[in-house]
């Protein structure tokens, strides 16, 4: 087969840098050897269109690419949405890095399709104007946005959140092109865009954890307007925008009519069995205990103390290796 001489070194050297990889590393992933990888980086060698497409699989480029004169622009290559999550998390894998490119590549498709739709057929992103600094009354004008009932699951949460026009992708649980990797903190992120946002979900034992994250995420796209990327510690903070992210998603998916309906009196004395106290309203809500809690206790209706003593069993119930037996009280939720 006819050999490529035109190859630019200098983007298989970035590519590598992005992937944090050496030369030598890409030559072992693509089935090359070390020596010809090296020679090619110092222009004495050229590859085959198979070889030059073997690398630019790998990096998710197109062969062309790496035919083009000059080194590379940055701010050509990706997106402002795409640098703004990078840099909220310098260290993120090549993995996760090359599946925000294709959620975005996704929307380009996405967008070109919807263009022969009618535009009765098109939903179109048009958010509501909340108040960014009252958190309660902008859930509530979020929850009549979305025009939700009462009773959900993350599958009626994300119905109606695409129905407003945001695209919701939900990673893989298997290894591939679409996972979030299990053993990475990312539990979600969000791409701001004032004709169609996206928010991509991580796939979880729970799927009430994922509606609270869709939710966290949302908050991002209309509180803040930004592109955000969330890890468990975000999902968890009590500072800044997170903070105001995690009080919106709270009152979102638990309004103040709910909690209305739970008695205080009838709560468990052990924090052990809190969850099966709350186990209608966790089914009929589509969310976790915690999430219920953490109302209760910003509610002033359970004790620092209480909400404390439950989080720390919880940890201890999901680190707990499979297979160990568990009383009533340590089901998960």
């Amino acid at each position: 087969m006819e050999s490529i001489h035109s190859i630019n070194p200098e983007r298989i050297a970035w590519c590598c840098a992005e992937h944090r990889i050496t030369p030598g590393e890409l030559a072992a992933q693509v089935g090359l050897s070390a020596a010809s990888i090296e020679r090619v980086m110092t222009g004495k060698n050229s590859l085959t269109f198979n070889q030059l497409r073997k690398i630019a699989d790998y990096f998710g480029r197109g062969v062309l690419f790496f035919l083009e004169a000059g080194p590379v622009d940055e701010a050509q290559v990706h997106t402002p949405q795409f640098r703004t999550l990078t840099n909220q998390q310098p260290e993120l894998s090549a993995r996760l890095r090359a599946l925000i490119e294709r959620v975005e590549r996704q929307r380009a498709v996405y967008l070109s399709l919807r263009e022969d739709l009618d535009d009765t057929q098109r939903p179109r992103f048009s958010p509501p104007d909340l108040p960014e600094h009252d958190l309660r009354s902008a859930a509530c004008i979020t929850r009549r946005w979305l025009s939700l009932a009462e009773d959900n699951c993350f599958d009626t949460y994300r119905a109606a959140v695409e129905a407003r026009g945001v695209l919701v992708f939900r990673s893989n649980a298997y290894i591939g092109k679409w996972q979030i990797a299990k053993e990475s903190p990312i539990l979600g992120f969000t791409l701001y865009d004032q004709d169609c946002p996206m928010i991509v979900v991580k796939k979880r034992a729970s799927e009430t954890q994922q509606s609270f994250t869709l939710m966290h995420e949302l908050g991002h796209l209309l509180l803040h307007k930004v592109s955000s990327i969330d890890d468990e510690q975000d999902l968890q903070s009590l500072e800044g925008r997170e903070r105001d992210a995690n009080a919106f998603a709270g009152h979102l998916l638990v309004p103040d009519a709910f909690l209305a309906g739970i008695d205080d009196a009838q709560r468990p004395d052990e924090v052990t069995q809190y969850d099966d106290w709350l186990k209608p309203q966790r089914k009929a809500w589509g969310v976790s205990g915690e999430v219920i809690l953490r109302r209760l206790l910003d509610g002033g209706r359970l004790s620092r103390e209480q909400y404390s003593a439950y989080r720390k069993w919880r940890e201890r119930v999901v680190e707990a290796p499979k297979g160990l037996d568990r009383n009533p009280g340590q089901r998960r939720a």
